[in-house]
């Protein structure tokens, strides 16, 4: 709740009396003591208002004492109608709740552990006639009979966006500095079905992709047409001059005049 109205109350409810009024109401509900200041009026409608007052709880940092006091009009008493405990803006709060069937995250799943699908997974459909891939539709009739359930149309576009935004996507820092994409590499292996127009596996053991579904876009410095110059790494000059050895030469001049 914020302390900022939306609406200007009737001023008999945000009036003196009318703060004094609440915050017996608080006091009564929680104890003088546990009771702070008065931190704002928020218009309810026109004919209420709720105060806020601090609340003095250990534990309850950031939560407000709400009292509601309504008006009936001129020459009639103000009312209390409502005194809660509520979290301001800054409140610690409990997190939201996630039914027990939910709260298993990807990467949760250990050694021995057992991870039942629903039957109304909107990720599956039923396999046996067909499916909302063509290409797993069409092995199935191959064999006659195909898996009990299939990747649906929802199952492939979630899967597609989760490996599209991950490590192994086109927008990855990896992928960002190699010198070429998976889909020009003789590493890359495409993987069967609708997904395989956009992603494949990683089948050179020297990158961090090794073994994982990588995108046609992604790319690693260890692609199978890379190529280094070679040479030397400290340039050498083409001519070098030795002057550890002096070579030592008569002079024919002085040799006539003795000198």
């Amino acid at each position: 709740m914020t302390a900022t109205p939306t609406r200007q109350p009737d001023p008999a409810l945000a009036d003196p009396e009318a703060v004094q009024l609440a915050r017996a109401a608080a006091e009564e509900e929680a104890g003088e003591e546990r009771v702070g200041d008065h931190v704002g009026t928020v218009a309810e409608d026109e004919v209420s208002a709720t105060h806020l007052f601090e609340a003095q709880h250990a534990g309850y940092r950031g939560w407000n004492w709400a009292v509601t006091v309504a008006f009936a009009g001129p020459g009639t008493p103000l009312s209390v109608s409502e005194v809660v405990l509520l979290p301001g803006e800054d409140a610690l709060v409990a997190p939201e709740w996630v039914p027990w069937h939910e709260r298993v995250r990807a990467g949760d799943l250990g050694v021995g552990d057992l991870l039942p699908a629903p039957e109304d997974d909107p990720r599956l459909a039923p396999g046996y006639v067909g499916s909302d891939d063509p290409a797993v539709e069409e092995v199935a009739l191959e064999v006659g009979l195909g898996r009990v359930r299939v990747l649906s149309r929802e199952g492939v576009l979630d899967a597609a966006q989760r490996w599209h935004t991950g490590d192994f996507g086109p927008r990855s820092e990896m992928a960002r500095s190699a010198p070429a994409t998976c889909g020009t590499c003789g590493f890359y292996t495409r993987i069967s079905g609708s997904l395989g127009a956009a992603f494949g596996v990683c089948a050179n053991e020297m990158t961090p992709a090794d073994g994982h579904v990588v995108h046609v876009e992604y790319g690693c410095g260890a692609h199978s047409e890379v190529e280094v110059e070679g040479g030397p790494l400290v340039p050498v000059a083409e001519v070098v001059y030795d002057d550890a050895v002096l070579d030592v030469e008569a002079n024919p001049a002085a040799d006539e005049s003795g000198k």
